[in-house]
């Protein structure tokens, strides 16, 4: 249990709750009433509070806004039946987050820092969790360069943020999916493995493209010959193929999921075969032609398990099984553990 940190709370005169639907919730587009904000300047971290959620006032020279030195994160909160609160492995956030600042030349959060803010901002707002069936609140703290200055050096002034949105699901049936082979997201010896703001920048011109031709998101392939699978859209991506449990490993390149290692923790528990190997596009395909893809899915903190209904390639679409029964297990187990409601044997829940 993280102590909470004694921080400077400025409250919100009239809360906005009560504007809200709980029961049709649109995801990431409403805030809960505060945020907490923290400043660094002169080699450290200052100026540490909460206040109302609001608009902020940067400079037009700001250093993000020129060069994207920005770092972020998504978890979430969950409400169980006996009113408590209950975060999905926070310390392991707090953890990748160090990480992605490192890359970027942000100075990191320690992560005793970051639960400390969570914890804080969690309980001055814990009204704004939902308690309804697939319902969570959505967190993200995000560091971000504040210097008003163009030219190209790291910030010596930072903003760390962590504001909240209740959500409902993110999707809501299973999604279509199409192999890119030709745009990148992420290259080795890029920035692939950090969670900052210019990596889904540029996910979003071929994700539009694919959208335009019928499908939600992409498979990403490797950026140098684009002959190994990777990452699906803005998740981790896993196969069942025949009886094995398939996903590319984690590098440079591609993001260390927190639910993609949840997954792989469970589907050992449970005794099944687990693969993490580069997965070449041409074994996919003969698998698919064979009808030895089984499930496809991805994971990640938005949507949890998304499970993938056809996936799209060289002009083929191949359709997977309607049912899909280990997707299933997986959003139903993880969801239990979420809310308390089975055994956490690893220790992943934190209540605040």
């Amino acid at each position: 249990m993280t102590e909470t940190a004694e921080f400077e709370i400025k409250k919100i005169e009239r809360s906005r709750i009560s504007e809200v639907d709980f029961n049709n919730i649109p995801f990431g587009k409403v805030y809960a009433d505060h945020m907490f904000v923290a400043d660094f300047e002169n080699g450290e971290w200052k100026n540490m509070r909460i206040e109302p959620y609001g608009d902020l006032s940067i400079s037009p020279a700001n250093a993000t806004l020129h060069y994207g030195q920005s770092v972020f994160e998504g978890l979430k909160a969950y409400k169980n039946k006996a009113g408590e609160i209950l975060i999905f492995r926070p310390e392991a956030n707090a953890k990748r987050m160090i990480v992605s600042a490192e890359r970027m030349c942000i100075p990191p959060i320690s992560e005793e820092f970051f639960m400390s803010a969570l914890t804080a901002l969690l309980k001055v707002d814990s009204a704004w969790v939902p308690g309804q069936e697939n319902t969570s609140l959505y967190i993200r703290p995000v560091v971000f360069a504040d210097d008003p200055y163009v030219g190209i050096r790291p910030s010596e002034t930072y903003k760390f943020l962590i504001f909240t949105a209740p959500v409902g699901a993110y999707y809501s049936e299973p999604v279509n999916v199409k192999i890119e082979t030709k745009y990148t997201r992420a290259v080795a010896g890029g920035v692939g493995y950090a969670k900052t703001a210019g990596n889904y920048a540029a996910s979003l011109y071929p994700a539009l493209q694919a959208q335009k031709e019928g499908y939600h998101q992409l498979i990403w392939t490797d950026g140098q010959t684009h002959e190994f699978v990777e990452e699906a859209g803005t998740m981790n991506l896993l196969f069942l193929i025949n009886d094995t449990l398939v996903t590319a490993p984690t590098g440079d390149s591609i993001l260390n999921g927190i639910t993609r290692d949840s997954v792989l923790t469970l589907a050992k528990d449970w005794g099944m075969k687990v693969e993490e190997k580069r997965l070449s596009v041409k074994e996919l395909e003969a698998a698919l032609k064979a009808g030895e893809v089984k499930e496809a899915f991805g994971a990640g903190t938005a949507a949890t398990i998304a499970k993938i209904h056809k996936i799209g390639y060289n002009g083929v679409d191949y359709v997977l099984p309607e049912e899909k029964p280990l997707s299933d297990k997986l959003f139903d187990t993880l969801d239990k553990i979420k809310l308390g409601e089975i055994e956490d044997t690893h220790g992943w829940v934190y209540k605040v």
